[in-house]
């Protein structure tokens, strides 16, 4: 029995942090239009049918690490701790590239290819500890001469015996240093001046808003008040794409239908949008790493 003092020395020390919740969360670039994201929905439940098996999303663009590396952001903090991740977008697969399991400071654990997809989580939830995936332990048997699905063969495999109990994190493999987590880089949100930059990690894709990484606090320093107008410049890759003025509202009703306007999304980070239309589609506009945003108070 663990005395009440050495619990919580062994929880600040980051030492102890339970995956037997059973609950396992997968994302992927892979669709639904075949057989593969069952595949390894199939292979977690081999390992126990006692796990919770849930889908972040399985439409990440094909590729698209920064989208993945995104996702996780927005979603892993809603899960208690003790969840399991398994994100699969992985261009480089059968590379050399490492595939690892992230514990974050909040206890959650990631399952992926060590490619990006870790960018952004390391930065907002912190790493706790960080395992190279040992796989003459921690893959299919059956699976030696597969190079190509990763996803079901090491990454579903290892989550599910990680959630299930079969293995513990320390199990997994060698402990790696926290700096070596590969990042992408973008431009994180800074005021220099009157102007504050960001970047645009992700659209809304089903109604084409422009979500920023701008929190409300850092727009907030602009003093713009609702009603008030902005003004606001997209680059990508360093040319503008798109150049106006907006009003800073609530909400959507608060323009005519097809106006722009600036606002806070459900994540209080500024975002873009026509009333009723779609303003990354009318601007040519997209998301990544390479694109750009700069707001200031229009005078």
């Amino acid at each position: 029995m663990i005395r009440p003092f050495a619990l919580i020395v062994v929880l600040l020390l980051g030492l102890w942090c339970p995956a037997q919740k059973k609950i396992v969360v997968f994302q992927s670039d892979f669709g639904v239009k075949d057989g593969a994201v069952s595949e390894m929905k199939g292979v977690a439940m081999g390992v126990s049918t006692e796990l919770r098996l849930f889908d972040l999303t399985h439409e990440i663009p094909a590729f698209n690490i920064w989208e993945a590396a995104y996702r996780l952001q927005q979603t892993v903090p809603y899960w208690p701790a003790g969840t399991v991740f398994v994100s699969v977008v992985d261009p480089g697969v059968g590379t050399s590239r490492k595939s690892v399991v992230l514990l974050t400071k909040t206890g959650q654990y990631i399952v992926t290819p060590d490619n990006g997809t870790l960018t952004l989580i390391a930065e907002t939830q912190g790493i706790g500890a960080i395992r190279e995936i040992d796989e003459t332990v921690n893959r299919r048997q059956e699976s030696k001469k597969s190079y190509t699905f990763h996803g079901r063969d090491v990454y579903a495999y290892t989550a599910a015996r990680l959630a299930a109990g079969v293995i513990t994190f320390e199990q997994v493999g060698p402990l790696l240093a926290k700096q070596e987590v590969v990042a992408l880089p973008y431009q994180h949100a800074v005021m220099e001046g009157a102007t504050i930059k960001g970047t645009i990690p992700v659209l809304d894709v089903q109604y084409g808003n422009v979500w920023t990484n701008i929190p409300g606090e850092l727009f907030q320093r602009l003093g713009v008040s609702f009603g008030a107008m902005v003004a606001v410049r997209v680059l990508h890759g360093g040319q503008v794409v798109y150049q106006g003025e907006m009003p800073y509202t609530e909400t959507f009703g608060a323009v005519a239908v097809g106006k722009p306007l600036a606002y806070l999304n459900s994540l209080l980070q500024l975002s873009f949008a026509l009333n009723q239309g779609n303003f990354a589609a009318a601007n040519g506009i997209s998301s990544g790493g390479d694109w750009t945003v700069e707001v200031r108070k229009k005078l």
